[in-house]
């Protein structure tokens, strides 16, 4: 990551970038080249599985508060559960990876998430039904860490931000087109069918992602003792710039989380009172963030790191503004703009970690994931505590403090790098 754009000082970074093997000797997997294609493919839809499974039952909240009778905070504990139970396991579950394989955890995860999936629609009561989301949200720990060390070391560096970017690009897609079949199926049928429909739409996702996905060539088996993952959790955890890159992913899913969380609550009531197909298709808008994830390369390009990540952030508090109004349309138009924002800045940052970590790839972005669904977890019970305080401009203000941590993160590491160098060149002079 250019020292530039992160608050890295120039020396750090040239320490922290892998030196570039010759263009004609190196059978990593470029855009256009054999395989890449099938490879893309193929963690899109695992991506696209991950998040639908993840946050199956976001928009159906305010169906299951009615039919459990409780209240939307602890219905929101049915996603909250699920992203936290990910936070906790994605670790250790990346650690299994550096010794098995990626693809080897990353079907396993979809296969346990799959099948957990298929019963979930027959909870009995609220409490089966958020221990169940927490198993499956365990399970599915084990595919994003994985994939992003699969892409690092299968893809080379200069695509490396465009892979990763498709694979966002995925969950974007899982993320609206769950919500979206749940809002229209569950105002005919129900929320327990809505939530069938995507499990069987997982295990489709799941079947193609194993039949398509290469075997990895880059791979070198790890060691599972407890001594060196610590050791090397400590090494990741001692650099700056992923603990700022980790801070960044959680704030702005905090931000995601709290919205995407309440905003069914918010359009079922005066003066929008929607119907539950409808507020479905409200995360349509998550096309926008497939379109901002797959773009994050060419944004990174021309603005670099840092001003890509302030592009999104002032992208994202626009977005909270904006949905203060009571028109319709200027509400949808506000989560445009924050699921674009932070889906950009998902992409920069996540993919920031994949290229910063040099050894440890898998526990590097175990730990940014570990962070990112801490932040969701997070968000969506906060996001529900405020908005049931105050309520949408309550879960407005959470955000936009989210989103001025992204700021003062960034800002400061700037300041730091600043610093680094004058005392570098201090240094050199003496």
């Amino acid at each position: 990551m250019p020292a530039a754009s992160t608050g890295a000082s120039a020396t750090h970074a040239v320490a922290l970038t892998p030196p570039s093997p010759d263009t004609e000797t190196d059978t990593r997997l470029t855009p256009g080249g054999p395989g890449y294609r099938r490879m893309s493919f193929a963690l899109f839809l695992a991506g696209v599985a991950t998040f639908a499974l993840l946050y199956s039952t976001q928009a159906l909240l305010p169906l299951v508060s009615a039919d459990f009778g409780v209240s939307a905070s602890t219905a929101s504990w049915t996603v909250s559960a699920a992203t936290g139970a990910l936070a906790l396991c994605v670790l250790p579950l990346s650690a299994l990876s550096e010794r098995f394989g990626r693809r080897a955890v990353m079907t396993a995860s979809l296969t346990v998430a799959v099948v957990v999936g298929l019963l979930v629609p027959f909870a009995p009561s609220v409490e089966v039904l958020i221990a169940l989301r927490a198993v499956q949200g365990a399970a599915l720990a084990g595919l994003p860490a994985s994939a992003m060390a699969f892409l690092a070391e299968e893809v080379r560096p200069k695509a490396l931000v465009a892979a990763i970017g498709m694979f966002v690009a995925g969950n974007s897609i899982g993320g609206m087109s769950g919500r979206v079949i749940t809002g229209w199926v569950a105002q005919v049928w129900g929320w327990r069918a809505a939530v069938g429909v995507v499990g069987v739409t997982a295990v489709l996702c799941a079947l193609a992602f194993r039949a398509l996905l290469p075997a990895p060539r880059h791979f070198t088996p790890g060691s599972l003792s407890p001594r060196s993952l610590a050791r090397t959790v400590r090494t990741h955890l001692s650099d700056p710039l992923l603990c700022r890159l980790y801070a960044i992913g959680a704030l702005f899913m905090t931000v995601f989380g709290a919205v995407y969380t309440v905003i069914g609550y918010r359009l079922t009531e005066a003066p929008f009172s929607l119907p539950q197909g409808l507020i479905g298709s409200i995360f349509l808008v998550y096309l926008v963030g497939t379109v901002s994830s797959a773009a994050a390369g060419k944004l990174v390009a021309r603005l670099g790191r840092r001003g890509a990540l302030y592009l999104a952030v002032s992208t994202t508090a626009g977005g909270l503004l904006l949905s203060l109004s009571t028109s319709l349309v200027m509400v949808l138009l506000g989560l445009v703009l924050i699921t674009a924002g932070f889906f950009a800045g998902h992409a920069v940052a996540s993919s920031s970690v994949s290229r910063t970590a040099t050894t440890g790839r898998a526990q590097a972005s175990a730990l940014y994931q570990s962070a990112y669904y801490l932040g969701s977890s997070a968000g969506g019970t906060l996001g529900a505590v405020a908005f049931h305080a105050g309520g949408w401009g309550g879960t407005v203000g959470l955000g936009i403090l989210a989103v001025l941590g992204v700021v003062s993160v960034t800002v400061w590491g700037s300041h730091a790098a600043r610093v680094r160098e004058r005392r570098g060149l201090m240094a050199a002079a003496h």
